[in-house]
């Protein structure tokens, strides 16, 4: 029996460099991970409160919106309405663990189970993460972006770029590129070319605005005339970084810069279900081996054990604080789940996931999961049956606002376990949160806008009204258009709104 590494809720540097070395002999060699280096950085309270109103970045440009969210989570915090999160990490080379300095030291080895090699392994594995961020570059980007915007606030004004940012932050999440992988981020790179690549996409601006009918020159003739985009394009800030008319060098670098953060949060909002679910099961399994070998007291282990019920409790659909499915306790469900199949499968289990656990072990699985999928496709693979029900899920359906009464479609056989994971996992798609908006057409001689809204599961546009004066501007303050998939108009701009009813944008 080994003597514990701690015991009493108080912590010492030397404890957490002897509870750091213990986990990661776990995590390394008993459960397999693969992780960034760890850098843990001790905070206060209020430096925790600052870290996640600016969206967990150690540095980020400033900006109101931050402050605002700083000062509500603040007196909510004061006044007791709300805790504060144990933990925050980062997706960066070294990964970056924040521990806040009120922890107990229970508290504290949970956290760095959970973050420092949970999180961190599922950042440098899975697919998502890998294609679409830049670990090793993105906390110097962040520098870089800091400084420009610094710089562009002392050359034209904070009120001005404020402003743009403003705009940019309205379409951050139309600054993604789901299926074109980004190029990697090169700080050195950024900042030599800044000024190049304007005055190239300024060129390029004014070049594909050029009207020539009269030329003589059949090539430019039909540039001229060419339908422009030849597809539609789903990054809007990448469409107007690249070709909005008449916008300053300093917001198209600015526009280039939200974007570019925006592809990295990309993954994050694909993955919450799979993330939390994995760093919960690591810091369960690793928590609980450290227990089995004598290296926590059996009062610490208790506390952990109410720690890890506090992070997985789900509320019933049916009381006043339920908010939704908590992705800590579903996919930790799903995931211990599959070490059930693995070691004890059922009949029920065996009929259904046969040949997807059939000679592998529950750890493989899992590894290779975590690698392979997102949320929506790790439902459509893995939600079984007994997680359906140890949920308590069913499906309702609620198809008009007059109607006073549900009717449920889906309860716990077989058809209803098939349709209650396909609607489950269609929640999880990008279109079920965020609306699909592309470039359609642009009128090269009045440089109009057209965007197409294609609806998904029924669902208008309710805030467009909010939404065009920012499009607009970013378009460089020229007509903008909005229209449904069968082309009737939505909404327009200020400046289109003297346009003929009938335009017609090629």
């Amino acid at each position: 029996m080994s003597n514990p590494l701690w015991s009493g809720s108080d912590w010492t540097f030397k404890q957490l460099d002897d509870v750091y070395d213990a986990c990661e002999q776990v995590a390394r060699d008993e459960l397999g991970l693969d992780y960034y280096p760890n850098q843990l950085e001790i905070i206060s309270s209020e430096q925790m409160l600052d870290a996640y109103t600016s969206v967990g970045m150690p540095i980020y440009y400033k900006h109101w919106s931050f402050g605002k969210h700083f000062i509500s989570e603040q007196r909510n915090y004061q006044k007791g309405h709300s805790g504060l999160a144990y933990e925050l990490v980062i997706n960066s080379s070294p990964c970056i663990n924040y521990l806040m300095e009120d922890n107990s030291m229970t508290t504290q080895a949970l956290v760095i189970a959970h973050a420092a090699f949970g999180h961190n392994h599922f950042f440098k594995n899975n697919y998502l993460f890998k294609q679409w961020t830049d670990a090793s570059s993105i906390v110097d980007y962040l520098i870089f972006a800091r400084d420009y915007i610094d710089q562009a606030e002392a050359r034209y004004g904070h009120s001005e770029v404020e402003a743009w940012i403003d705009s940019c932050h309205a379409l951050m999440d139309y600054g993604v590129n789901r299926y074109q992988r980004p190029t990697k981020l090169n700080v050195q790179a950024e900042k030599d070319r800044a000024r190049d690549r304007a005055e190239y996409l300024q060129s390029q601006v004014n070049e594909l605005y050029r009207i020539t009918p009269e030329s003589k020159n059949n090539k430019k003739k039909d540039a001229a005339t060419k339908p422009f985009p030849e597809q539609p394009e789903e990054n809007l800030l990448y469409f107007f970084e690249k070709y909005s008319p008449e916008i300053e060098v300093w917001q198209r670098e600015i526009l280039r810069i939200v974007r570019k953060i925006a592809q990295y949060f990309y993954p994050q909002a694909q993955t919450k279900v799979m993330n939390e679910g994995f760093a919960s099961l690591t810091h369960y399994e690793i928590l609980n081996r450290l227990h089995e070998k004598g290296l926590t007291t059996q009062g610490a282990h208790l506390e952990f054990l109410q720690l890890h019920t506090n992070v997985l409790y789900q509320p019933d659909y049916d009381k006043p604080y339920y908010s939704g499915i908590n992705p800590y306790s579903f996919g930790f469900a799903m995931l211990r789940d599959i070490q059930r199949m693995c070691e004890n499968p059922t009949a029920e289990d065996q009929r259904w996931f046969g040949k997807l656990i059939k000679g592998k072990t529950s750890r493989e699985l899992i590894l290779e999961a975590v690698a392979e999928f997102r949320d929506e496709s790790f439902i459509r693979q893995w939600l079984s049956p007994e997680v359906i029900r140890q949920q308590k899920l069913f499906s309702v359906w609620d198809d008009r606002a007059d109607k006073d009464k549900y009717v449920v479609k889906a309860i716990h056989n077989d058809s209803g376990f098939e349709r209650i994971r396909e609607m489950l996992a269609d929640q999880y798609l990008r279109a079920a949160s965020v609306p699909q908006i592309e470039v359609k057409q642009v009128n090269r001689k009045s440089r109009t806008l057209l965007l197409q809204y294609t609806e998904h599961r029924g669902r208008k546009l309710d805030n467009i009204q909010k939404m065009m004066p920012h499009i607009e501007k970013l378009w460089g303050g020229y007509p903008v258009i909005m229209v449904d998939s069968r082309g009737d108009p939505i909404n327009r701009s200020a400046s289109a709104s003297s346009l003929p009813s009938n335009i017609v944008i090629c």
